[in-house]
């Protein structure tokens, strides 16, 4: 009994305090540190300076706090910033896409005034006129006749 109670007190409890001084301070921690950004740091000055401010031992002259109120509108300005260049390069894109389609509608259109003063080729090349074998030729019948499997002499 006194094995166990000496092992649990000397080797389990210790180790279990490290395992969480560990788990605290550098995987949690690590943690933290991943998401945490500028901007977390930047919104979470004015606590400080407002916590400093209702603490009597150091006066804080009013232009630090409203330094900390500068540091809280940044978010509101920044939103407004993006806001406002992205509704400009929409603008840039629609003028470009219509710009776009204005240029292939000049090019269509040149096109077709292309084919329509092009005289020679008015009908694809592979397309002959057939005439049907009982069709009378307008010739005087001076075309030969054609008889298949006869020669003649």
């Amino acid at each position: 009994m006194w094995k166990t109670l000496w092992r649990r007190w000397t080797i389990d409890k210790p180790a279990l305090l490290g395992d969480w001084l560990w788990d605290v301070f550098v995987v949690q921690l690590a943690a933290f540190l991943d998401r945490l950004t500028l901007r977390r740091i930047i919104a979470f000055l004015p606590v400080i300076i407002l916590g400093l401010a209702y603490y009597h031992s150091i006066p804080i002259p009013p232009e630090l706090m409203l330094v900390g109120d500068i540091l809280a509108y940044i978010d509101v300005y920044s939103v407004l910033l993006l806001l406002g260049i992205l509704s400009r390069v929409t603008t840039i894109l629609f003028v470009i896409r219509q710009a776009i389609a204005r240029l292939g509608r000049v090019t269509n259109g040149f096109m077709t005034v292309a084919r329509r003063l092009d005289a020679r080729h008015r009908r694809a090349r592979g397309a002959r006129i057939q005439r049907r074998a009982t069709e009378a030729s307008n010739k005087d019948g001076d075309d030969p006749a054609i008889v298949t499997g006869m020669a003649w002499a």
